[in-house]
C-alpha cells in the first residue's frame, strides 16, 4: 500500500458515493488505475464494504446506551451463545470483548426508554449474565466511522522503505 491508496482511501472514509472519476481526479491518478487500486483493496478485505451512515434521531432512534456486560462463564459455550443472542438484536450496533473489569461493551440504539427496557429484558433473558451496567449518552459529541490513516503502521512502514 502507498500514498495512492492512502489517498483513495481517505476519501472513501469521507464519501463512499463519489464518482470513480472524482476520486481519480482528487488523489492523482487516472479512472482506470484508481479502480483497480479500489477493486484490489476490496478482494484484500482492507475495504470491508461501502455503506450510507444514516443519522439515528432522524429516524426515531435517539437513545443511544453503552452496555457493559460482566459474565461469571468464560467458556466458549457461553461465548457462542451470547454471540449469537446479541448478533440477532437490531437495536445492538456494536459489541467488543474487553480487558479489565468488564467483559463486554456494547453499544445500542433505540426510540425510547421503554424499548431499551424490552431489549434489556431480552437480553438478561438470553443468557446468564453477572452484572449488566447500562450508560445513557446526553450529547454526541463526536462520531465517525472513518479511521485514523495517519496512524496506521502500513503506511509508515511504507514510508520509512522510501526514505
Amino acid at each position: 500500500m502507498d500514498s495512492f491508496d492512502r489517498a483513495i482511501l481517505a476519501q472513501l472514509q469521507e464519501d463512499a458515493a463519489l464518482p470513480l472519476n472524482e476520486i481519480a481526479n482528487r488523489v492523482g491518478l487516472s479512472p482506470t488505475p484508481c479502480w483497480n487500486r479500489i477493486r484490489k483493496m476490496e478482494e484484500s478485505g482492507v475495504i470491508s464494504r461501502r455503506v450510507a451512515v444514516l443519522d439515528a434521531p432522524s429516524l426515531g432512534l435517539g437513545v443511544t446506551i453503552f452496555v457493559s456486560i460482566e459474565t461469571a462463564d468464560h467458556s466458549e459455550a457461553w461465548l457462542s451463545k451470547f454471540a449469537e443472542a446479541v448478533r440477532s438484536m437490531p437495536e445492538v450496533v456494536d459489541v467488543y470483548r474487553m480487558s479489565g473489569d468488564v467483559d463486554y461493551m456494547m453499544r445500542v440504539v433505540v426510540p425510547n426508554i421503554d424499548a431499551y427496557d424490552d431489549f434489556y429484558r431480552r437480553l438478561i433473558k438470553s443468557v446468564p449474565l453477572k452484572n449488566v451496567t447500562s450508560r445513557f449518552a446526553m450529547e454526541k459529541i463526536k462520531a465517525t466511522t472513518a479511521l485514523p490513516l495517519a496512524q496506521s503502521p502500513v503506511f509508515k512502514a511504507r514510508k520509512k522503505t522510501l526514505k
